[in-house]
């Protein structure tokens, strides 16, 4: 074990911590809370030198930004909301495929007229002249907001900070735009609200991210490495399977396999690692080659040698 352990935060509730629970014992690591359920530490079985924290995914981003911890779990919008200069103070190295959501900017659904954003610069120019008064756009995200709608030269408006339900500001008269996260846009809806048609900010998920301003040892490195690879190990394992005949067919298994072996196909002894997409043509072409019987079997994990988000993250920090 690492005399200082590595810092993991992962959040401490909701559908968000089951997922990343769930992605966790998958790899093969077992989360196990310390003080009962209430508690905001855990031990995480099968990687011993790491240190986890239950954090709120909010506050996740900030650590992360803040160099309190090395690594944690959170979504990308959270993050990026963390500043505009966020790359060069966090690494994203993989994106997990769970915790989906879009940033999206949207409008009540009676402004037939506005479609996109060059419809928004339209209108806010409008309802500045009109009223003298800068059109609200009610936000918890006022950082991508900003950068959004200066990318659509939008500026005749003013952020409205949203504590409470985003959606229900235009109806409730707060605001007249809102900016806020959705899955399914049917809250949206629900509060006759539409979502632009180049509106959407960001395609967010759940990320595995590194603190590049946090302290970091080789040690520490190794455990982050140890995660990465396996949980890389277990996702790419999901993709392949395991193909194996009789020995004396490899010869002629050797005449069918070039095509494959070109898309990414490995040699085994007797047998080959292919994607499970490519499965049935190759038993096929193993068939008419004469190779048989074929036992397909699926890997529990393959490993390669190189972890390429850790070799980055090394590089950055100079280990």
């Amino acid at each position: 074990m690492t005399s200082s352990p590595m810092i993991l935060a992962i959040p401490s509730k909701g559908r968000l911590k089951e997922q990343v629970e769930a992605w966790l014992a998958d790899a093969g690591f077992r989360l196990e809370a310390e003080g009962g359920e209430r508690g905001y530490r855990a031990l995480l079985r099968g990687l011993p030198g790491t240190e986890v924290r239950l954090l709120s995914a909010g506050d996740i981003a900030a650590a992360l930004s803040a160099g309190e911890i090395h690594v944690g779990v959170t979504g990308e919008d959270l993050l990026r909301e963390q500043g505009d200069d966020l790359d060069a103070r966090v690494m994203l190295l993989r994106a997990l495929g769970f915790g989906r959501a879009d940033l999206v900017v949207a409008a009540p659904q009676g402004w037939i007229d506005v479609d996109g954003m060059a419809d928004v610069d339209e209108v806010a120019q409008h309802y500045l002249a009109r009223t003298g008064r800068r059109m609200r756009v009610a936000t918890k995200y006022g950082v991508q907001t900003r950068a959004f709608f200066a990318r659509h030269g939008v500026a005749d408006y003013r952020i409205v900070e949203s504590n409470g339900a985003t959606e229900g500001a235009p109806a409730a008269g707060a605001a007249e735009l809102v900016v806020d996260i959705t899955t399914t846009g049917a809250t949206l809806s629900a509060n006759s609200l539409k979502i632009l048609s180049d509106g959407v900010i960001l395609k967010s998920q759940a990320q595995l991210a590194a603190a590049l301003s946090a302290t970091w040892t080789r040690d520490q490195l190794g455990q982050l490495r140890r995660l990465v690879s396996v949980a890389e190990a277990r996702a790419h394992a999901r993709e392949l399977a395991a193909l194996h005949w009789p020995a004396e067919a490899d010869a002629a298994a050797a005449g069918v396999l070039g095509p494959f072996l070109a898309r990414g196909a490995s040699k085994l002894a007797d047998g080959v690692l292919s994607a499970t997409s490519d499965l049935f043509d190759l038993t096929a072409a193993l068939a008419q080659a004469g190779v048989g019987p074929v036992s397909v079997s699926r890997p529990d994990y393959v490993f390669e040698t190189a972890c390429e988000a850790i070799d980055r993250l090394s590089l950055r920090l100079g280990l």
